[in-house]
């Protein structure tokens, strides 16, 4: 009867552990028990902090200050990776031989891990907006300090982590590049499938490098639990193009066998006060392209 209560405890014990575990609001529901994104802080208490990500980037609001480009190194050499589905997102492990510098960094951050975030079907799904504007897609690079062994030594420094974010959009043609990524999608439909993909090289996932000369910096978050306060972001201005099928492809994976892995972004949070800055001297934004729009028709008018 001793040993009864015992189990019947420790499986109490393990509901609330199950409990506690975090979610993206599109598999929250009233059947089951995980903690979507307005309860993260109830997970992780560093979720509730003053400086997290994502965040919606105000084009008008920026602070341009001219950042120097990338230094990008071994981002052109072509590896082989295992792409996992972790139950949250899909993952490709690096081995740190990529290493980016210069753009305001202060020293070299290896790149370490790969992931995406995506709508429904090629809908809305990134996780920064600009100008309030949400992309289908977002990639993160993610980079440590050379120096630190793991992601989780790193967020130890509130410099230690600095995360590159791709904004993706529709295009009507197939962006071959990406094939091998794809391709792989259906041999990892559920959570904990993995496979080998590649070769692939992380410049061939980005547009070319005269194209990433214009971005936005600011300081900020994990986008996941425990959300640590460790992430130079970098997010681009210029988009990478995939086709609508390319976009949808990452719907046919499952957060578990119950629910598809669809919006699985994190909602943008309060800025706070932080600075945003921005490294080109013009932004081609929508709000931008509206205030010349409007200027030209007074012109014609007058």
């Amino acid at each position: 009867m001793q040993i009864l209560k015992i189990l019947a405890l420790l499986y109490s014990l393990s509901g609330v552990a199950m409990g506690a575990e975090w979610c993206y609001k599109s598999q929250v529901s009233c059947d089951n028990s995980c903690k979507g994104p307005d309860e993260w802080k109830d997970v992780a208490s560093t979720c509730g902090g003053k400086k997290q990500s994502p965040i919606n980037i105000v084009t008008r609001k920026v602070t341009i200050n001219h950042l120097p480009p990338f230094k990008f190194d071994g981002y052109q050499h072509a590896f082989e990776s295992i792409i996992t589905n972790n139950g949250h997102t899909v993952k490709l492990n690096l081995s740190g031989e990529a290493v980016i510098s210069n753009a305001g960094l202060t020293g070299e951050y290896k790149a370490v891990e790969v992931h995406f975030h995506w709508g429904k079907n090629g809908g809305p799904g990134s996780e920064h907006t600009i100008d309030g504007e949400q992309y289908p897609m977002e990639m993160h690079i993610v980079h440590i300090k050379k120096s630190y062994s793991s992601v989780s030594e790193a967020t130890k420094d509130p410099l230690g982590l600095a995360v590159l974010g791709m904004l993706y959009q529709e295009s009507p043609n197939r962006n071959m590049k990406y094939d091998s990524i794809i391709n792989a999608l259906s041999s990892i439909k559920y959570p904990g499938n993995k496979t080998t993909v590649g070769p692939v090289s992380l410049d061939s996932l980005l547009p070319p490098h005269c194209e990433l000369m214009k971005y936005f910096r600011y300081n900020g978050s994990l986008t996941t639990p425990n959300c640590s306060e460790s992430v130079i972001w970098t997010v681009f201005e210029n988009t990478t193009k995939l086709s609508k099928q390319q976009l949808s492809a990452f719907s046919d994976l499952w957060f578990d066998n119950r629910t598809a892995m669809t919006e699985n972004f994190r909602p943008v949070q309060p800025l706070n006060g932080r600075n945003v800055f921005y490294s080109g001297s013009s932004i081609a934004s929508v709000s931008t392209v509206l205030v010349v729009s409007i200027s030209i028709i007074t012109f014609l008018n007058l």
